[in-house]
């Protein structure tokens, strides 16, 4: 159960009356007038919440679904009676592996990855406000190969470019033995390092994904000269 913490400022409103504002001006008949009517109806469709009332999750807080009944706990494993399929077997398909979009090449030899940092969350809105989290990572870094700091021939935390072909960002190294030789990861936190700027926005032609995980880079030493020039 997520609870109201603050009471909403200004002319603020709640998500759920939001969306049903939207359902009845495009002629929808929603008259919700509180989230536990939302979620009995979400419950009535959905067998996996048989059992877990919303006056059940109001009393205890949190309730693991599935639950045989209304006074047990839930089971540790969802499917471990079956899958609710016919004859209660799960289906398998195959899946045809298709290469990223954008490979590395003599040009751009690296494999750019991005994604988030124990301590920043998303694009760092809310977690770089929080001064214990942002004194443990409070500037961007790009995670590299031990291999990678030494063949352009600098020391952790000098700077270096990361170019792909939508763009550059200048970051401080930081040595990572996890990192495999010829990848560079970047946290998306940062709005003076926004990796985000990098990343491929070509589309999984399925799923309709941007493929922003994976694209070709360039890194390279970033010389004191430049950075100044570039000032």
């Amino acid at each position: 159960m997520g609870r109201q913490a603050l009471p909403l400022p200004g002319e603020a409103k709640v998500d759920w009356w939001i969306t049903q504002e939207i359902a009845r001006r495009i002629g929808l008949p929603w008259n919700y007038r509180h989230p536990s009517e939302i979620y009995t109806e979400m419950a009535s469709l959905m067998p996996a919440l048989d059992n877990i009332s919303w006056e059940r999750i109001e009393r205890e807080s949190a309730a693991t679904y599935p639950a045989d009944a209304p006074d047990q706990p839930g089971r540790d494993v969802v499917f471990d009676k079956g899958f609710p399929r016919p004859g209660g077997f799960g289906k398998l398909v195959a899946a045809k592996l298709q290469p990223p979009d954008e490979q590395p090449d003599a040009e751009y030899p690296f494999i750019l990855t991005t994604g988030r940092q124990l301590e920043h969350w998303h694009t760092g809105a809310m977690t770089r406000r929080a001064a214990a989290l942002d004194a443990l990572e409070p500037s961007a870094v790009a995670n590299v190969s031990r291999a990678t700091i030494a063949q352009l021939g600098i020391a952790p935390g000098d700077m270096i470019r990361v170019t792909t072909r939508r763009g550059t960002v200048e970051i401080a190294a930081r040595q990572d033995d996890s990192m495999p030789e010829g990848v560079v990861f970047i946290p998306f936190a940062f709005v003076e390092a926004a990796a985000n700027l990098l990343t491929n926005p070509a589309l999984d032609p399925f799923g309709k994904i941007p493929e922003f995980k994976y694209c070709a880079a360039k890194v390279e030493r970033a010389e004191p000269a430049a950075r100044m020039a570039a000032e």
